[in-house]
């Protein structure tokens, strides 16, 4: 039998109810198999651990910072330029707080091409947006996973609602620590030219000394339907590999 080869972003969750920031790691040459398909884990370009909640829920994380990420609305975006991604933060140890602003978020596409995130007034103009809003609304994956440290919720608006007025100023920034959990929308808009397309991405959010790498995959409608019946086995079979990974270097 031909095995048939495609990448998703499949790994395992690792939140645990004491949390300790673990050794940055990234996740290099893995490929999982499920029914004579192989699934390749996407590499980061920056040290760290991602992993899977859910078919479109992701958490990323190194020494530093943790980012949760939902995205069933932007994979069922395909052929759209405007992207809505469902985001949270947190830093992990340093008992100081950051302050993170709208330049420290971006999205990297399948060709390598950096998108930062839209500016309020192209968000304004955009007359598709309100319908996004509302699909958005429709169905939406939890992203609430944060280490026990981060018991406090704080709004993360940089976008505002003019359907809603108490949600009617957008900010350029908020501040966080390690028992702050930030979470809110946020969106980009394609190059011109471009929509959003079948391929690999990822949610780079850039903390005060690193960056934190969520991968998410827009599938197409044959993978869509490979990981919804296979992600739990592709999760069993990726935490073994940690596991190992971790006993090796342990040992050394």
């Amino acid at each position: 039998m031909n095995k048939m080869r495609f990448t998703v972003a499949v790994v395992a969750l690792i939140v645990v109810a004491t949390f300790a920031a673990p050794a940055v790691m990234a996740q290099s040459g893995e490929t999982l198999t499920a029914k004579g398909q192989e699934v390749e884990v996407p590499v980061p370009t920056e040290p760290g651990i991602f992993t899977i909640n859910g078919e479109f829920a992701r958490i990323a994380y190194n020494n530093e910072g943790w980012v949760t990420l939902g995205y069933r609305t932007a994979n069922s975006s395909q052929g759209q330029e405007w992207m809505l991604l469902e985001a949270g933060v947190t830093i992990l140890q340093s008992p100081k707080g950051q302050t993170l602003t709208r330049k420290s978020f971006s999205v990297t596409l399948p060709d390598g091409t950096v998108v930062p995130m839209a500016t309020v007034e192209e968000y304004r103009k955009a007359s598709s947006l309100p319908a996004l809003n509302a699909r958005g609304n429709t169905v939406r994956d939890s992203i609430n996973y944060f280490p026990v440290a981060a018991h406090k919720a704080i709004p993360m608006i940089f976008f505002s609602d003019a359907t809603h007025p108490t949600q009617g100023i957008a900010f350029d920034q908020f501040d966080v620590n390690r028992n702050m959990a930030a979470v809110g929308r946020i969106f980009f808009k394609m190059p011109d030219g471009q929509t959003i397309e079948p391929g690999q991405y990822w949610l780079n959010v850039e903390f005060a000394n690193s960056v934190v790498q969520a991968p998410f995959r827009i599938m197409t409608k044959e993978e869509e339907k490979f990981l919804r019946k296979n992600w739990k086995d592709l999760k069993k079979e990726h935490e073994a590999y940690l596991k190992a990974q971790a006993e090796k270097a342990n040992q050394q």
